[in-house]
């Protein structure tokens, strides 16, 4: 079970890392002002939706840190990765020819490993 208090003082020690105000980042995460505002105030909890909306957005928080403090942030793994260029598509090449088809093409993929990581493939449209 998440400890609601905790996780929004991680919460904010992110927006602060990242040098935003609650409005920019709900904006950057894109959910309303008023979802930021009720998650730190303690009266709502963070959605499933929420948390991987922040963690999409900022590679550098780790789920596990995020949700019960374990882990570090900004993430040690993620930051040598962010060092190198990255691609406007992180949907490898041989991932993304093979599963379009002409009736469906997928919007991203998620891939969750068992040490609590997890890689988000999501299409740049």
């Amino acid at each position: 079970m998440i400890n609601n208090q905790e996780f929004t003082k991680r919460l904010q020690k992110v927006i602060d890392f990242y040098g935003e105000s609650a409005s920019s980042f709900a904006e950057k995460i894109g959910v309303q002002r008023s979802s930021i505002s009720h998650i730190l105030s303690g009266r709502n909890k963070p959605s499933l939706d929420f948390v991987l909306k922040v963690l999409s957005t900022f590679p550098e928080v780790e789920l596990y840190w995020l949700m019960n403090g374990k882990g570090h942030f900004p993430s040690e793994k993620n930051n040598a990765e962010s060092a190198a260029p990255k691609s406007h598509s992180e949907v490898p090449p041989q991932i993304s020819e093979s599963i379009t088809s002409k009736e469906k093409v997928i919007d991203r993929i998620v891939i969750f490993y068992k040490d609590g990581t997890f890689k988000n493939f999501e299409e740049d449209n």
